[in-house]
Order: C-alpha cells, then structure tokens, then sequence
C-alpha cells in the first residue's frame, strides 16, 4: 500500500501513485470524519427533539402549536449546524473571512432565486404574514397552508368563486373548496405579489348574496326574506365576530364596520337587485350559502314572489307579406 498510497511531508498530505493531491490531508481527513459524525449528532437530536415534543404535546388540537414547534427545532438546527461546520473548518478567522466572501458572492450570482426565497422565509416568520392553517391568495395560488419550509410554502388550493372564474389558473372548482391539488410556491413571491390573507387577526368574511326581483313584487317582503335567513344562519357567527373586530381595531387604524346581515337595493332597467351582506367564517361558506338559498326560495315560493328575469319590450314589427304558393 505503500508503494500507490503515501502521506508526505510536515502537513501529511496525501500522495497516490507519486502525484501529490491538493488540499488532501490527514488533517482534512479528521475534519471530514468530524463532520459527517457531528451532521449526524445533530439529526438524531433533531429527531429526538421532535420525539419529545410530540410526546409532551401528544396530538395539539391548535396545529399552529406543533407548527412553530417543529420550525423552532428546525431553525435552532440550521444555526447549530452553520455554527459546528465552521468552527471545524475554518479554524483560521483569515480563512473565514476568505471563504465568507467567496462563498457570499458566489450565492449572489448563482443562487439569487434560492437566496431571495430563504429571505422570504424569515419575512414569513418575522412579518406574521401567514400561519399554517391559514387561508391566503400568493402567488396566484387560492388555500390553505399546510407546510412551511427555508424555500418554498405549500398549499392545498381551492377553487374560486364564480366571480373569480376569469382569473389564472382556470379552475373547475365553482367555490372556495378544496380542488384536491397541493401546490409549492417559492417564499420569494411574497417580494413580486401580494399576498391576502383570508384569516390573519379576523378569521371572517363579509358575503354578498344577490336577487333580482320584479317591480311588482312586494319587494318588502322579498327584503325580510333575506335578511330572515341571513340572520339565521349568521347569528353565532356575528357575536363571535365583535370581540374579534374589537382586537382588530386596537391593533390597526381602521373603522367600525357593521356586523349585522344588511340588504342593500339597486334599481336596473329590468328589476330591483337586492343584495344581502352578511359576515361569516373563513372556512364553510358554501354550506352557509347553501343553507341559506334553499331557505330564501322557499320563503319566496310561500310569499308568492317569482324571481325576476330579464325582459324585453317589443316597440314594432315589420310588415310581413303573404303570398300563397303557386299549384
């Protein structure tokens, strides 16, 4: 062995069949060895730590709790990791600051997207922009947040609204429930687009539901109908709403909104549109819309109202001329 494979010289560097390899020596050799015990240390006590949590949390009914635990471990990982591989191989503070700005340089040219998307990711988590859990719109992408990771953010998407039917991507999904998809999305969006949020500090939406109905019809009654259901099926939602609306106004400087189902009319060419605003959850709205059209048609049918369509008025017919066929 001795004759192919040598250490030569003060550094034991490594010879192989008389050529002399550079950088390769002993001391690199233990450093090498070194690292790939401590990368290993460091997972097991990453594993373990995740063990414990989710022994000592058992199956958290709050899933942001297991959420930030697990980027807790994850992160503190990360800078323990950076913190010992340094330390191992740049005993040399000259050195470091070499390698450092090499190192520096080259992610700034090679890696900007990578680079920009790990910023996003502390903006994430510094700026409170999402949680897991919550409903947002980023990248162009509609659902909820069900990881969170350095790169990118993943997303079971739904679908949208027929008045957001036009919007890219198309979607098959007439409503704001789940397609069945999971879809990444790089942290760096969050610097390109905006992002919404359907959920952070006030957990509600406000809902519209339109009705068209006729000029001759009892439109007082039309409106009580609405507003009947309306309250119906939001009443809970609405008192859970106020002390939600009252923490949103200690923290931002905006003003009171009306929490109480409210219809509002417009008069078109062809019938009175009456629209009814009322305030639900984030998550259910189908079901509640459901519930409360089914409710809405019945009171109209037991009132007698029709729901109006639209009309035209004929103002003149040409003359039309007769001629019998010829035998």
């Amino acid at each position: 062995m001795d004759s192919w494979l040598r250490f030569v010289g003060p550094n034991q560097a490594v010879e192989l069949l008389g050529v002399k390899l550079t950088g390769v020596n002993a001391e690199n050799g233990r450093k090498l060895i070194f690292t790939i015990v401590f990368i290993g240390v460091m997972m097991l006590v990453s594993a373990g730590l995740r063990g414990l949590v989710h022994l000592v949390l058992g199956e958290p009914k709050n899933v942001k709790t297991a959420f930030w635990s697990r980027q807790a471990i994850r992160l503190a990982t990360a800078v323990l990791l950076i913190l010992g591989l340094t330390s191992i191989w740049f005993d040399n503070p000259t050195r470091l600051a070499t390698a450092f700005g090499l190192v520096t340089a080259g992610l700034a040219f090679a890696l900007q997207r990578v680079v920009t998307a790990v910023a996003g990711y502390f903006v994430l988590l510094w700026g409170e922009t999402f949680n897991v859990g919550d409903r947002i719109v980023m990248g162009g992408v509609r659902g909820d947040v069900v990881a969170l990771s350095f790169i990118q953010t993943t997303i079971m998407e739904m679908g949208e609204p027929p008045s957001e039917q036009a919007d890219a991507p198309a979607m098959w999904v007439a409503a704001r429930q789940y397609t069945g998809r999971i879809v990444t999305v790089t942290n760096d969006k969050i610097f390109d687009t905006p992002v919404y949020n359907y959920t952070r500090d006030f957990p509600f939406l406000w809902e519209e539901m339109r009705l068209p109905v006729p000029f001759t019809a009892d439109r007082q009654r039309a409106e009580q109908i609405l507003l009947d259901a309306a309250r119906r099926h939001t009443r809970k939602i609405t008192s859970f709403g106020e002390a939600d609306l009252v923490e949103l106004e200690r923290r931002y400087f905006m003003k009171r909104a009306d929490l109480e189902p409210r219809v509002f009319w417009r008069v078109t060419d062809n019938w009175v549109e009456m629209s009814v605003r009322f305030l639900v959850e984030d998550h259910g709205i189908r079901e509640i819309k459901d519930a409360m059209s089914r409710e809405i048609l019945q009171g109209l049918d037991e009132a007698k109202i029709s729901v109006a369509s639209s009309t035209f008025e004929i103002t003149g017919l040409p003359v039309v001329q007769y001629a019998p066929a010829e035998k």
